[in-house]
């Protein structure tokens, strides 16, 4: 009881300390959108998650001509005759190894971010994606498949970084106001990438058997053009001020993202609640402090669940197989290629949209709305496709639940894991919450991988009746637990949930 009276006297206090400066900004213009805070929004989504998603998808398409030069090349270089299942695992370690880079990444991401700060790891994650294109376009020509599995360590481990870093950056450099219009610009990139890979690694462009390893390092081109200024991108105001202590530098670098002069009421009104943090946060900055802080276990079971749940819901299950799935449902073999381009399609509409959608629409609605659809039309699509041969009509029901189903997934469970994270924690456990959440997804994204063939075999269709059971236990976590969080500040919303599980969050 006292654990709550204290809660709430610093929250009235908060509040109370934040009133003037609110009332003196309510008196001066909005946020400006600054070219600082637009090209390094742009040019970090573009040579980071854009290249991470791009990684992610581009090996589907011409994963027979690489699986064949692998055998031939073992056999020139090694005199290893391999079977079938010795090729298997070959390439399932050099499918899985990004897996792994990205979880390794993720786990490293808290450090590198806290040290060097947000800017830099953009460039970390530059050199690395870099590195990574290098060894994929020179294997084929060195006949090297360890430069094959090097280059998918790199951009696993970059990607790893981008899933930990970027929507900190973004949230720290924009305005309170900017903040929605920013956060889902990580999964937008992500999706896009996706959707670029598909494209350049089509058989008719780089996917063939000659050009394959053009396909896999063309994301370099996304990776120059963005990183070509990047002495002129601003760092993070926040991590500069209260993680380095540099006062004046953070002031520096909020007068180029606000276009604020000197001595300006909104300049005044950011460093006040800066240095209001800084004096109020907590040491806890890493791992043991984090996950040992009794304050902050609420939130730390949020921005995990939310990320893995949001790979378990079945998203990554039906773009990995989605083909197979829609030929399952009668569909002819260019019917389902068709079909699974419109899902992509769908998929990428969503994820442009969320710019927009989040900065009007609360939090707490969408993911509510988006896990709740998300659980009844994958739910209907297991029972129609399980019952596919007794309606005929099912075959179309089953594409049109997949549809609905990727379009309501973009209005939550797509865009929201990726930020949530920058917006229930404080500057100091942010980078370590923000790498959980990170391992959380790509760990999930592991599992699926792995257990999704031998689980579809086993149970039919089934199988996608867990993931509806994952999207009614996000529902339930977002009904109870699940603070709004949209224009407020994270130093307002983390007293809400510091009583844990028996917080009462709204």
């Amino acid at each position: 009881m006292a654990s709550k009276t204290q809660n709430a006297t610093q929250l009235d206090s908060l509040e109370l300390a934040k009133a003037p400066l609110m009332a003196q900004s309510g008196k001066t213009h909005r946020p400006q959108w600054t070219k600082a805070l637009t090209w390094a929004s742009i040019g970090s989504t573009l040579g980071t998650a854009v290249p991470a998603g791009y990684c992610t998808g581009v090996v589907n398409s011409p994963a027979v001509h690489m699986r064949a030069w692998c055998n031939e090349t073992l056999i020139n270089r090694y005199d290893l005759h391999l079977t079938d299942s010795g090729m298997e695992l070959i390439w399932s370690a050099i499918v899985s190894i990004f897996l792994v880079g990205g979880a390794a990444g993720s786990l490293t991401g808290a450090s590198i971010a806290n040290r060097f700060g947000r800017r830099s790891s953009f460039y970390i994650c530059g050199m690395l994606m870099s590195g990574g294109a290098a060894c994929f376009f020179f294997c084929r020509l060195l006949g090297s498949v360890e430069l094959l599995i090097l280059g998918r360590l790199l951009v696993g481990l970059a990607a790893g970084l981008t899933t930990t870093f970027l929507a900190m950056y973004h949230s720290e450099m924009a305005a309170l106001e900017q903040r929605g219009a920013l956060a889902p610009l990580c999964g937008m990139g992500l999706t896009v990438g996706v959707v670029l890979a598909q494209i350049f690694s089509l058989q008719t462009v780089f996917g063939g058997a000659d050009r394959w390893h053009i396909a896999l390092s063309f994301y370099a081109v996304f990776v120059i053009i963005s990183f070509a200024p990047y002495r002129c991108y601003p760092d993070s105001p926040k991590w500069l001020y209260i993680v380095k202590g540099k006062q004046e530098e953070a002031k520096a670098q909020l007068e180029i993202l606000r276009g604020y002069s000197a001595d300006t009421e909104e300049l005044k009104t950011e460093l006040a609640n800066m240095e209001e943090e800084a004096t109020a946060k907590s040491s806890t900055s890493g791992f043991s402090e984090v996950l040992r802080n009794p304050r902050l276990r609420l939130p730390l079971v949020l921005v995990c669940a939310y990320p893995g749940g949001q790979q378990l819901s079945g998203i990554n299950a039906i773009f990995y197989y989605s083909v197979s799935i829609f030929l399952k449902a009668g569909l002819s073999q260019r019917a389902a290629e068709w079909v699974n381009l419109g899902a992509g399609s769908v998929n990428l509409a969503g994820a442009l949209f969320g710019p927009l959608l989040m900065a009007r629409i609360n939090r707490r609605p969408l993911m509510l709305f988006s896990s709740f659809f998300s659980m009844v039309f994958l739910f209907l699509f297991a029972m129609m496709l399980y019952y596919i041969e007794s309606y005929r009509w099912f075959a179309m029901g089953c594409v049109a639940c997949i549809f609905l189903y990727i379009f309501v997934f973009q209005l939550g469970l797509g865009p929201i894991p990726f930020f949530i994270g920058s917006e229930l924690f404080e500057v100091a456990p942010r980078p370590v919450a923000m790498a959980l959440g990170s391992v959380s997804s790509w760990s999930c994204n592991f599992i699926i991988g792995m257990t999704f063939p031998s689980l579809q075999n086993a149970w039919g269709a089934l199988v996608f009746l867990p993931c509806s059971f994952v999207c009614l236990l996000i529902f339930c976590l977002t009904k109870r637990y699940l603070p709004e969080t949209r224009g407020r500040d994270s130093s307002a919303v983390a007293p809400l949930m510091a009583d844990g599980f028996k917080s009462k969050v709204h």
